[in-house]
């Protein structure tokens, strides 16, 4: 048992690390386990697998020096989240980071309300305790994949939206479009802006003219291409609703999939659409977090299967 009162089961893998100069935690580790991605060190924090001097230590920036012992529990010692189209990139006691999947509701509608992102984070950590709640800091539509911020308490879903354009620092998403943009200097690169206002039939609209709705940037650029298809990357300037599929739509490159803006029915049965990073300052400790998700294999699997059919 460590002195937090933490049982060490026998058969857990645990890895013995030893200090040789003063360092951080955080820093100490990426260095040590250079197999490891940042996001899944910080899991390893956040889930308490991280001891030092037999004492677990969940702060990233905690001081060690040398002669320390740095313990390091492969497993999970407390609730996970077990769920097929949910997962959890990073937790601690403000916020949770997950990877939702497409065909997944960040949160309730008149139809549905028990398969979400949300109902699956609030049954998860009542299970840490009853008393626990979740609270939606932003959305991702439904066929849209990617990563998702959501808050423990209401102060810190306030700190964050009513921040959110200094806390959140960069937001980048990739899809596949229908066709290749082209640009006047050959980059495949540019920016689509326009005012966005939706309609009674929930239906947005982009229009040129400011008195029409909320402006909306979007700058986009090609990654690569086949004959039908582009896979790109984007770049919010603003966060407004739809504002990818709209944007792209209005100049001619749907999003692949997209049936309710101008995209056709997609051999990979989803839209092409997925937030792969999410970067912004904690509201709490001040910290830099940096959150990335690898491209899905469906969007390049539709490229290949694209240059086949050719």
């Amino acid at each position: 048992m460590d002195k937090s009162g933490r049982s060490l089961p026998k058969k857990q893998k645990i890895s013995t690390l030893r200090v040789t100069e003063e360092s951080t935690l955080l820093n100490f580790l990426i260095t040590k386990l250079q197999d490891q991605s940042r996001n899944s060190i910080k899991s390893l924090l956040s889930h308490q697998q991280i001891l030092v001097n037999k004492r677990v230590i969940r702060q990233f920036d905690h001081p060690i020096k040398p002669g320390d012992e740095v313990n390091i529990l492969w497993s999970k010692g407390k609730q996970s989240l077990n769920h097929p189209k949910l997962k959890v990139l990073f937790e601690d006691k403000d916020l949770i980071v997950v990877e939702k999947a497409a065909g997944l509701l960040s949160i309730g509608t008149a139809k549905e309300r028990s398969k979400t992102a949300y109902s699956i984070l609030s049954e998860y950590v009542k299970k840490q305790h009853p008393g626990n709640k979740i609270f939606v800091v932003h959305r991702l539509d439904r066929e849209t994949s990617g990563i998702m911020l959501f808050a423990k308490n209401q102060d810190i879903q306030s700190l964050m939206q009513n921040n959110w354009r200094f806390a959140v620092n960069q937001r980048k998403y990739l899809g596949v479009l229908e066709g290749i943009p082209q640009t006047g200097d050959g980059s495949g690169q540019g920016t689509v802006s326009s005012y966005l206002w939706e309609s009674k039939a929930l239906i947005v609209y982009a229009s040129p003219n400011p008195e029409d709705g909320l402006k909306a940037v979007t700058h986009y650029k090609v990654l690569k291409s086949s004959e039908r298809y582009s896979l790109a990357e984007f770049k919010l300037d603003t966060g407004r609703k739809n504002q990818i599929r709209v944007q792209m739509n209005s100049i001619g490159y749907p999003i692949s999939g997209d049936l309710k803006y101008g995209g056709h029915v997609s051999p990979i049965k989803r839209m092409a659409l997925h937030a792969c990073v999410l970067a912004f300052t904690h509201p709490v400790s001040g910290e830099q977090m940096l959150f990335e998700s690898e491209t899905p294999k469906e969007f390049l699997r539709l490229l290949e299967l694209d240059k086949k059919q050719v």
